[in-house]
């Protein structure tokens, strides 16, 4: 199940690149409308943090040979999925304002549909899910802890500057 587990990670990967593409082009399209990037000493740290993810969940599992536990994996796996839907959802709401980094087009209201009816930060919620249990799929239980207080951290940075950004630029 390794194999297996290498080619989950690969692909969940890949799909975060055509994220990252995705997000350039919504890049340009708010600087084009005048938006203000806020954030960016930060950014780097959080490139680090979860492309850091993705090597320590491969790396954990194969070299302390992590056992696959079909019962605990099958369940992490449906919470992927939950959060993985979360993610579209809010990436599907934003359109074109949804980016990885924090641009705010100054004047534009804050979005107050779809999930964010529920949620302040619904992408974050998805991330925080994905953090633990995308290593918990095969029982990586240290990258699981490391990566979600290292998350935790990033976190109370990130929202407190999306909300300082929000709170200076959205009606």
């Amino acid at each position: 199940m390794v194999a297996v587990y290498l080619i989950f990670l690969s692909l969940l990967a890949l799909e975060r690149v055509v994220e990252l593409l995705i997000s350039r082009r919504n890049a340009a399209w708010s600087f084009g409308e005048g938006g203000v990037e806020y954030g960016a000493r930060h950014f780097p740290y959080m490139k680090a943090l979860h492309t850091g993810f993705f090597i320590a969940c491969a790396l954990e599992v194969v070299l302390l040979g992590r056992p696959f536990l079909p019962r605990l994996a099958f369940f992490m796996l449906g919470l992927v999925v939950l959060a993985e839907l979360l993610r579209y959802w809010v990436i599907a709401t934003l359109g074109k304002r949804w980016n990885v980094r924090v641009i705010v087009v100054p004047g534009m209201a804050a979005v107050q549909s779809g999930p964010f009816r529920f949620l302040r930060h619904p992408n974050y919620l998805a991330v925080v899910v994905e953090g633990f249990a995308v290593p918990l799929m095969h029982s990586a239980w240290w990258t699981a802890i490391g990566f979600s207080l290292l998350n935790a951290w990033m976190l109370s940075v990130r929202i407190r500057c999306e909300e300082g950004a929000l709170a200076a630029h959205c009606r």
